[in-house]
């Protein structure tokens, strides 16, 4: 679908992005990313302000979502939402991989569930696809670095465990490479290390569609950003902020000026500095 609209490779940037979505809709076969409330799925959101220099905090953590970066970044993605299959703005995590395995879509942002999905299926039809399914790293916008954030699983003990050194053995054993290396193998390189040792696994090279997944954790900014982690920047996260301010201003239910200034004493809420 990528080539039969005019791209042999994928965009490495924003603007060769927006272009090849709208080749791809006028083709007839659109793109779609979720625009609900979408835990992981939704993080594309991050990316689209960060890429153009949009922040919901400074390093002060002072809220300062609503700004001339983040109004240019919700006029790309209005016109990025017009290149959408309908419905995405009430799509949730697992849409998206239906609608792509279904054939309704052609490009979209996820793990590499949707892959795995396709090379294990039962289906005739959607293991077809398999071959033909490709991933990439989110393009990179003006400001010129990757701005991706992707979902970030922390192994933690709780203060109260009965039991803290047997946590601690169990967190280390895990994270060994006898046990971390083969479940990462299982998982055909759904969980992306956090620790450089592991960027060595033979699952990042032994198929050339898994190698783009190898460097999401070091390719990633923190949701926190600018700012610091914390409270305020779950909360915020929990809550959908950014990527509401987003939905608002794609769908046109909000100019791009009143979803910003919404965000902005949304997050005020959390952020009480």
């Amino acid at each position: 679908m990528v080539k039969a609209a005019g791209f042999d490779s994928f965009p490495k940037d924003t603007d060769g992005f927006l272009k090849m979505m709208k080749a791809l809709k006028e083709k007839g076969t659109p793109g779609g990313m979720a625009l609900g409330n979408a835990t992981g799925d939704g993080l594309w959101c991050n990316w689209l302000v960060w890429a153009f220099g949009g922040k919901l905090v400074d390093a002060n953590n002072k809220v300062v979502i609503d700004s001339p970066e983040t109004l240019k970044a919700l006029e790309y993605g209005k016109e990025l939402y017009a290149t959408f299959v309908p419905g995405t703005l009430s799509w949730l995590d697992p849409n998206n991989n239906k609608a792509f395995l279904d054939g309704q879509i052609s490009v979209t942002n996820n793990g590499i569930s949707v892959y795995y999905a396709s090379i294990t299926s039962t289906d005739p039809k959607v293991k077809a696809m398999a071959p033909d399914i490709g991933h990439a790293p989110f393009p990179v916008g003006p400001v010129g670095r990757s701005t991706e954030l992707h979902l970030f699983t922390e192994a933690m003990i709780f203060k109260y465990t009965k039991a803290p050194q047997a946590a601690k053995a169990f967190v280390t054993f895990m994270m060994e490479k006898e046990q971390y290396e083969p479940w990462q193998q299982a998982s055909i390189g759904y969980v992306t290390q956090p620790l450089k040792a592991y960027e060595s696994n033979p699952i990042w090279t032994s198929d050339p569609k898994n190698t783009p997944y190898r460097d999401c954790v070091k390719n990633m900014t923190p949701n926190s950003y600018a700012g610091k982690l914390g409270y305020a920047s779950a909360g915020t996260m929990a809550d959908f902020v950014l990527v509401n301010m987003v939905a608002e201003a794609a769908s046109g239910s909000k100019t791009p000026k009143e979803a910003a200034e919404r965000a902005q004493a949304r997050a005020q809420r959390y952020y009480k500095v």
